[in-house]
């Protein structure tokens, strides 16, 4: 094998080693010895400057990056190439979290360059804690659960919500909630989640003790009542620990998805997924973490509007390939399966794609014979554009990273 541009390449990945990660998730996914000494949250496959994937042939080494700068139309494709100015427009992760991620939400593209742009003009470090833009694009992602996954997604219906409140904070929140009838939807879930952000501490402790109060009693019926004691025994004191009353609280099981569009106010509780996203790090919190919070930025790139968490399954575009639909222009996640007598074959012409084997052993054979090559759980490869079409055989089921033509079903 060679580090060129027509050829199929095995990634080395790095891993993010972030508080609420997992000691034997990634590990046992890459065949690594576990527990590990410092939890492991993340593993990136793509080429974001911040940690690009690295391609090891022998003696000589390339990050995916510096690959992709020296050929980009043969890596990308030329469609891709020219969309997205040279660059590869996704990133795929393996995103394992034993505890609960912060509240958060991205910016969308506009928001993204114009604070990439002023935190650079005021001269804040790229890895400066208190940074919120580290790069200058938007970041809509679809995260698709391996194992049973728990997260909140996207505001409650104003009723739904006032239900809740009701229900966990009758005492705290009666006054704001009989002020949101004269408001739009819109209007009263500004409101009410500006106030919550700003309440005095004495008040937070009260609505805190107040819910918690109400969800031990229900316990363990209710898993809003579970989520709520869990959140507090992790982050005690902070308002965050209130997202599942005000935001849906969804269960994947492993295959199920959902898409989560710039501005979604979201956070991941527990559970290992499949992350797809556009190339961006950029990500503004709320609450449930000791980082960096704005809420003032915060406030400004939220979608205040109620949204359904759009849980979704694959959907069959050939016999050994199912793809999650979403209006993503960057990505498409897709998930092949292929067993005895029911190999995968690639279409001729194609543009970049990022493979992850997740089960079994598969052999990947382009028409170059140089690029034959066996896979078990927990390879992954680049497959450029140049490379042509190529084969899977074997008993394995991947998940595929690409990006969607204009005017396919990626969408």
């Amino acid at each position: 094998m060679t580090i060129g541009a027509e050829n199929v390449q095995r990634l080395n990945n790095p891993v993010q080693h972030y508080a609420w990660g997992s000691r034997t998730a990634i590990a046992d996914l890459t065949g690594r010895t576990h527990p590990t000494s410092k939890p492991e949250a993340e593993m990136w496959m793509g080429a974001h400057p911040k940690s690009p994937s690295m391609i090891v042939d022998g003696d000589h080494s390339a990050s995916l990056k510096s690959l992709i700068d020296r050929f980009p139309e043969e890596i990308l494709g030329k469609s891709v190439s020219r969309r997205f100015d040279r660059q590869l427009p996704f990133l795929f992760k393996v995103l394992a979290a034993a505890e609960p991620l912060s509240i958060q939400a991205h910016p969308n593209r506009v928001q993204a360059r114009r604070g990439f742009d002023r935190e650079n003009q005021a001269g804040i470090p790229l890895d400066a804690p208190h940074r919120n833009y580290r790069d200058a694009n938007h970041k809509p992602e679809v995260i698709c659960a391996l194992t049973e996954f728990w997260g909140v997604n996207g505001f409650r219906t104003i009723d739904d919500l006032q239900r809740q409140l009701g229900q966990f904070c009758p005492g705290t929140f009666a006054k704001i909630l009989a002020s949101l009838q004269a408001l739009s939807p819109n209007e009263a879930l500004r409101l009410l989640f500006e106030t919550m952000l700003n309440m005095p501490t004495t008040e937070k402790e009260r609505a805190i003790s107040e819910a918690i109060a109400r969800a031990e009693s229900n316990r363990p019926q209710d898993p809003i009542s579970s989520w709520l004691i869990k959140l507090q025994k992790a982050y005690p004191g902070d308002i965050g620990i209130l997202a599942p009353v005000i935001l849906n609280l969804v269960c994947l099981a492993p295959g199920q998805a959902m898409y989560l569009p710039a501005g979604q106010l979201h956070a991941y509780l527990d559970g290992v997924g499949i992350e797809l996203m556009a190339n961006s790090d950029n990500v503004l919190r709320g609450g449930l973490t000791p980082k960096h919070i704005d809420q003032a930025e915060l406030m400004r790139v939220l979608l205040f509007e109620p949204r359904d968490p759009g849980v979704m399954t694959a959907q069959a575009v050939s016999p050994t390939e199912a793809r999650y639909i979403t209006p993503a222009k960057e990505f498409c996640l897709s998930k092949v399966t292929v067993a005895a007598g029911k190999s995968h074959a690639s279409p001729e012409q194609r543009n970049v794609e990022i493979l992850l084997l997740m089960k079994g052993r598969a052999t990947l054979k382009t028409g170059n014979e140089a690029d034959t090559l066996m896979l078990q759980k927990g390879d992954s490869v680049l497959v450029p554009a140049a490379a042509g079409g190529y084969r899977l055989t074997g008993e394995a089921v991947i998940y595929k990273a690409t990006v969607p033509e204009p005017g396919s079903r990626s969408k």
